[in-house]
């Protein structure tokens, strides 16, 4: 049997992969890189909030959970961060985002 804090830490630990594995689905799929970095920033993001939470819940009080939940802070404020530092270089470097006129094919 499954207690009611076991079962929220396994919920943050299923939402925290399944937000990852969107983040690779979207590098995977989307065409350019400013729509490759919009999704790795944006489910790369509330995934690994999500297993940090878990992790947070696991250690319960003390020392550990700060960390965890300094390092929570940490990303939530560099992730977008750097995508829009990679987003900004990519135009500096001319890199035209992608349009449906572009060949028009799906990947």
């Amino acid at each position: 049997m499954v207690s009611l804090y076991e079962a929220g830490v396994l919920a943050l630990l299923i939402g925290g992969i399944f937000f990852a594995l969107v983040a690779v689905v979207g590098l995977l799929r989307l065409p350019d890189i400013y729509t490759r970095t919009h999704a790795a920033s944006k489910t790369d993001t509330l995934g690994a909030g999500l297993t940090l939470a878990a992790a947070a819940l696991v250690f319960g009080s003390g020392l550990p959970t700060i960390k965890t939940a300094l390092l929570l802070a940490f990303l939530f404020i560099t992730n977008p961060t750097a995508a829009h530092a990679i987003a900004r270089a990519a135009d500096d470097q001319g890199i035209e985002p992608w349009t449906a006129d572009d060949g028009g094919e799906d990947r």
